[in-house]
């Protein structure tokens, strides 16, 4: 009897936790369903608080993530020897050579 007990708490148990699953679900091109006045209001201060809240996130400067293992009396590439639309290794400054 304790057993039968015991199977019957727990398929009660089991099936309740099924049947709040099962709430009504919006299906696809299935139309939401009207907001009240305080819920529009409520959205449109959410979105407004959001648009304020990006405003306030600094805007980070150009980062090296290599610059803790790069020493600084390495060379900087120089505009001079940067690649030319032809994919040479110099750029052209009128010498033939």
């Amino acid at each position: 009897m304790r057993v039968f007990l015991i199977a019957a708490a727990l398929a009660a148990l089991l099936s309740g936790a099924a049947y709040a699953q099962s709430q009504n679900v919006p299906q696809y091109g299935e139309e939401d369903k009207a907001k009240s006045p305080a819920q529009i209001e409520a959205d449109k201060a959410a979105e407004r608080a959001y648009r304020h809240s990006l405003t306030n996130i600094p805007d980070k400067g150009p980062t090296d993530p290599w610059g803790a293992v790069r020493s600084n009396d390495a060379p900087k590439t120089s505009a001079e020897k940067t690649k030319t639309k032809t994919g040479s290794a110099t750029a052209k400054t009128g010498n033939p050579n």
